[in-house]
Formats: C-alpha cells, structure tokens, sequence
C-alpha cells in the first residue's frame, strides 16, 4: 500500500552536519603577527618578498657610489640622490604623478604637508633638495645612513640647539641648497593636514622662495583611494617601518600625486605667522582636492591668504 503525503505539510529542515563554526587559525600564534603574517593568498606575499629583496640589492648599490659623490665637487650628488628615490618608488610599485612645477634654481625652501615615511621617497625622486629630519632618524639603521648621504639636516627638539641648528639650516640656504621640510611636525593619518608650526618656517628668510607642495596617495590597485584606503599608506604614533613596508609591498601597485603650487616671497608677508598661515593653507586645498578625487591644479597665495586657482 502506497504511503500517502501531506503536501501542506513543511519538510524537516536538515541537521547541520558541522557542530561549530568554522574557525581560522594564523598562520603563527600571538598578537605580533596579526595583519602581517594573517593568512592571504600566497601571490601578495611572493611580490612583498621580491620587492624587498630588489630593494635591499639596489640600496647596497647605491650606498658606495653616493658616499664617492658626496665627496666629490658638483650636482652629481644631487643628482643621483634624485636617482635612488625614483628608483625606490619603482621597485616597491609606487607611481609618482607631478603636477606643477618645481621652482628652478637653488635655495629654495620646500614645504608639504606629512603622511607617511613614503614622503620622502616621493619628494626625493621630484625635488632636488636636502630633507630637515628629527634628530632620532641618524641613530636609526640604514636608514640612518641614507640620510646622511643624502645630506639631509637633522634637528633635535633640545631648545638649547635650536639657535645652532637653525644657523646651520641658514648657511645650507645661502650656500644654494634647497631643503625639504614637513611643517606639521609630525606624521598624519592621511585625512588632513595638520597645522602648519611656524617655527619651522623660522629660516624662510634666508630662502630665495617658499613653495608649498602637497602630496596625496590617490591610487591602489589603479583605482581611486578612498577613506578606508588612508591607514595603508599613512605611518604615525607607533607604527613600526617593517610592517608598514609589508603590508603595502604585498599590494600590486598605488600611485601618488605631487602638486607643486605656485611659490611665494617670504619679504611679502607681514611676520612669520602670516606667512606659515598662507603656505599651510595653499598645501591643505590642494590635499583636499587630491583626496576628494577633483582636477589637480596648483595654487598660489590670493589677497588676504586665502587660496586660488593659479594662473
């Protein structure tokens, strides 16, 4: 006899054969590795490695050949100093876009806004200056040898070395030097410009010309950057250089963009306030308009301190 069945009436739904959740383990135990050694696929980690390795080969390249130049006389220093960093963004997939551009000749005083150690790697392959580093970066490994053979200038936060120093980044300006320097102070997270400190603007009198510079890491992966994006390229509070450099060295490329605004006369402005007030304004309108995805156009200082469009 055939068993009759009620249509009407819903089937059982069927046990879950699995008792618990599924549950990831890391690659290795602890909280030190988290993001940097968390399971993803293998190809991020082979061009995080291969990127590293290409960087390590060219820096020891490069570190005897601008230890001659340096002590040899003309722009070849300066030059390839320029070389190394151009080279470095390459190497760790990093495109530079320039827009604008940079004021010819020496002494100039180069001011941007300050996001991340990639700065430097940046602006080195675009300016042609010595960067103004805090005292901590010299005792820093590699690191710290870059930096003296980029002849950069380090500075202390001692107030009793501020009067030297200052003389010294003085006579670097007279000499016809340009310096690079990041007036924030410190690092941001990317989303803004921090006040500018018109101390460090303190030597802009022995400049020829100021010239504010923004920068803007506007793409990832050849599309546009956005909020959530910020935290992979920005470095500050304590982060450390390893795992920063990991994490964006297992991306398949970014790009960032150099807008070079148009310069200004330290002689025309009534103090220094006045002129670190137009110069941190001009850098942060034109991040803005990086970050926000609009047409890059430099700007120069208009009546009143206020930002325009330059002509």
């Amino acid at each position: 006899m055939n068993a009759v069945v009620n249509a009407a009436e819903p089937a059982l739904p069927r046990r879950p054969q699995r008792k618990g959740p599924l549950r990831f383990k890391p690659v290795l135990p602890g909280s030190l590795f988290r993001d940097v050694m968390d399971p993803r696929p293998l190809g991020g980690r082979i061009r995080a490695v291969r990127r590293m390795v290409f960087v390590a080969l060219w820096t020891l390249i490069a570190l005897p050949i601008q230890a001659v130049l340096i002590r040899l006389p003309g722009r070849a220093k300066i030059s390839f100093a320029r070389t190394y960093h151009r080279v470095l963004c390459r190497l760790i997939g990093l495109r530079v876009q320039v827009v604008g551009e940079a004021a010819p000749g020496g002494s100039v005083l180069f001011a941007s806004n300050h996001t991340s150690w990639l700065d430097v790697l940046v602006l080195g392959s675009v300016l042609e200056g010595c960067f103004v580093a805090k005292g901590d970066v010299a005792e820093w490994p590699v690191i710290g040898w870059v930096a003296h053979l980029g002849r950069s200038v380090f500075v202390s936060r001692e107030r009793s070395r501020t009067g030297a120093e200052a003389g010294s980044m003085r006579d670097r300006l007279k000499a016809g030097d340009s310096l690079i320097l990041f007036p924030e102070g410190t690092s941001s997270d990317g989303t803004r410009v921090l006040p500018f400190r018109s101390s460090f603007l303190s030597i802009a009198d022995a400049a020829r010309a100021v010239q504010p510079v923004s920068v803007v890491y506007d793409r990832l992966g050849g599309l546009p950057a956005c909020r959530r994006d910020r935290p992979l390229f920005a470095w500050y509070g304590d982060m450390d250089i390893a795992s920063h450099f990991w994490r964006l060295a297992r991306r398949p490329g970014a790009r960032a963009t150099v807008l070079l605004h148009e310069v200004v006369k330290p002689a025309e402005f009534a103090d220094r306030k006045a002129l670190t007030a137009a110069v941190g304004g001009v850098v942060a309108e034109g991040a803005a308009a990086l970050r926000q995805n609009r047409p890059a156009r430099p700007l120069r200082v208009g009546s009143g301190g206020v930002p325009v469009p330059a002509e």
